[in-house]
């Protein structure tokens, strides 16, 4: 992308920005906001780049969550990737705070702050004033050991039983999502809904940049993706964190590709199979993920791999 930044974008003394760019995976947004924090540098405005890709905070999974290598950063400064051992739960409230607090000292150095990702909670959580329900951990541990013993189905079917309303909103195969919901009900509170509310309050001043693609043109580019995926060795890269408990955690393990990699290695997916399956989960986690942003009025939507950075600035 060729940045060209007119006369009317400059400003003796911006104030600090918070930029984000959202969309389904595999429209660009990594490359848009390295392309926005070196065309901001052209103008002497320091950018640094906040991830809220719920997946790239571990360390080691890197193929699998198309991570930005360090190599590619282009010495822009990135913050919340790699803070997480895969034996580790990611958390969406403790995300929030962690995110939050980095932009806020990114902007008391005098420097914009760019959000970047496509994890809909995660990206919302920051940019909108939501308080999360408190969390139980034996209520939690009990839920689920039913989880791994009786598969999403079973807490599902109880979920719905008790909040329709929240049920309706869950994919009926996210299993961590149905554990948060039950856990908060079991707790004597009414779940947040696994949603933001449909018209949230901004918690500060923000742009918002979602990138969209046409569903065929996506469609194609999310299958190769993920035959690149194995064809980059992501096999080797799930065998290896392995040793660092993989399997142990409840939440890297479950990511679309490595749950698959997973399989293969246990003898229970064929290679052709475990591929299938990650494009077609794939695929719905996009599906998903446009509809999240979607909901909210404001965003300015520009073509993938075609947006001008004089939009994203103006």
């Amino acid at each position: 992308m060729t940045a060209q930044l007119g006369a009317s974008a400059r400003s003796c003394d911006p104030a600090p920005r918070l930029i984000a760019i959202v969309g389904a995976t595999g429209t660009g947004k990594s490359a848009l906001s390295l392309d926005l924090a070196e065309a901001l540098a052209t103008r002497g405005e320091a950018a640094e780049i906040v991830n809220a890709d719920a997946m790239q905070l571990y360390r080691g999974m890197d193929i699998g969550t198309a991570k930005v290598p360090v190599e590619h950063r282009r010495g822009i400064p990135h913050h919340l990737l790699d803070v997480l051992s895969v034996d580790e739960d990611a958390a969406v409230a403790a995300y929030q705070t962690a995110a939050r607090r980095a932009i806020e000292q990114i902007q008391a150095r005098g420097a914009h702050a760019i959000l970047v990702g496509g994890s809909g909670l995660y990206v919302s959580s920051v940019l909108y004033d939501f308080a999360f329900p408190p969390r139980d951990e034996q209520i939690r541990a009990e839920l689920e050991a039913e989880l791994e013993a009786y598969g999403p189905g079973v807490l599902f079917v109880r979920l719905r039983e008790k909040d329709p309303v929240t049920a309706a909103r869950i994919d009926a195969r996210n299993g961590r999502r149905i554990v948060r919901a039950l856990e908060v009900l079991a707790q004597g509170g009414a779940t947040h809904g696994a949603a933001l509310p449909d018209a949230p309050t901004p918690w500060h001043p923000s742009t918002v940049i979602g990138l969209h693609e046409e569903r065929p043109v996506l469609v194609e580019r999310l299958d190769a993706r993920v035959e690149g995926m194995w064809a980059e060795g992501l096999l080797d890269e799930v065998e290896a964190l392995r040793a660092h408990g993989l399997e142990r955690g409840t939440t890297a393990r479950r990511a679309i590709g490595y749950a698959q990699a997973l399989e293969q290695l246990e003898g229970r997916l064929t290679q052709p199979d475990a591929i299938a399956r990650t494009q077609a989960l794939t695929r719905r986690y996009a599906r998903r993920q446009v509809s999240w942003f979607r909901r909210y009025a404001g965003v300015l939507w520009l073509p993938a791999g075609r947006a001008s950075i004089d939009a994203v600035l103006a």
